[in-house]
């Protein structure tokens, strides 16, 4: 249940914390090398999510438990 309520974090978010571009992320996430929730399309991007836990994983250097 816990999981449930985990921090979900924007793209752009995300790349301000790696100090990377928005488009770096998206192709990140779009390659697999970054795990991300897909959201409905509903603009000219395709929206997307990434767990907080996934992100502190990435920047400790290892890989979330799933």
């Amino acid at each position: 249940m816990a999981e449930d309520l985990e921090e979900l974090l924007t793209v752009r978010e995300v790349a301000r914390r790696l100090r990377v571009d928005d488009t770096t992320v998206r192709r990140w996430i779009k390659s697999g090398a970054l795990e991300a929730i897909t959201l409905p399309h509903r603009g000219k991007r395709q929206a997307y999510r990434i767990k907080k836990s996934t992100l502190d994983a990435l920047m400790r250097g290892t890989t979330p438990a799933s």
